[in-house]
């Protein structure tokens, strides 16, 4: 059956979100070098661990699982959209969270210092804020795919944290005939209904559509459990290993369009 819509994760497939998160922690853990004479690689590595804990042991941690929200995401989120209440939990969780896991970082390393720690956990989401990356060749294939398929862009995440990375980069929302978020809708990926919804915004059968994203876990769980074809972005060449099984793999979003071409 021909293909009429395609299907787009957002962060690591169109937006190069990890780098993003890279520079942010380089920069920041910067700073730190400058007031202690701290190793940038290790500071950065004990933050992320702090940061995963104390994320994991928040009362909502298992809605921002359900959601798809992780820790460093937390770091710059201001958490203040959603209907659901665990929105609000987390709106007034961040700030401590962000005061903490970079005092901790400092304090695993053997620095207390409470007051640089308050200053790094607002500087990162500054940091963050101001690196809106997209991959090279992004644009020149929803370019090209826009021509020819209705496109919709499916991604998990807090709406505003969601809706502020695509107003970083104002030129990609409108290629998107929709726009589908997980903390909008009340369910993230890999659940089969977020899947449903967007089929049935864009008026298809799964047979009609294909799912392109970076993860395994959701992307590609997801679709597989709704029967949509898809194609997992596999840009480091990792070995794929597990029980979930992609239809494609691709290494570049510019091997989409052959791909669909060997489907129809």
């Amino acid at each position: 059956m021909a293909i009429k819509a395609i299907l787009f994760d957002l962060d690591d497939t169109l937006l190069w979100d990890e780098r993003s998160v890279k520079e942010a922690f380089q920069a920041t853990c910067a700073e730190a070098s400058k007031h202690h004479e701290v190793d940038t690689q290790l500071l950065e590595e004990a933050v992320r661990r702090e940061a995963r804990a104390l994320y994991e042991s928040f009362e909502a941690f298992p809605f921002t699982k359900m959601i798809g929200i992780n820790p460093f995401e937390g770091l710059w989120a201001q958490f203040a959209e959603g209907e659901q209440e665990e929105f609000r939990k987390l709106q007034s969780f961040v700030p401590t969270y962000r005061k903490e896991a970079w005092t901790r970082g400092l304090r695993a390393l053997g620095f207390e210092n409470e007051e640089l720690g308050s200053k790094l956990g607002e500087m990162f989401p500054a940091e963050r804020r101001n690196r809106p990356i997209v991959y090279e060749e992004t644009f020149e294939v929803l370019d090209q795919l826009k021509e020819k398929y209705k496109l919709l862009l499916l991604t998990n995440g807090s709406p505003d944290l969601q809706k502020e990375k695509l107003a970083g980069v104002p030129s990609l929302a409108p290629y998107f005939d929709h726009i589908v978020i997980s903390g909008e809708f009340g369910e993230g990926k890999p659940a089969a209904s977020i899947f449903e919804h967007a089929m049935s915004l864009l008026g298809i059968t799964a047979e009609e559509g294909v799912m392109i994203g970076d993860k395994l876990t959701t992307d590609i769980l997801g679709s597989n459990k709704v029967g949509m074809r898809n194609m997992w972005i596999n840009r480091h060449g990792v070995t794929h290993e597990g029980e979930i099984v992609p239809a494609h793999e691709i290494a570049s979003l510019r091997d989409i369009q052959k791909v669909i071409d060997s489907l129809e």
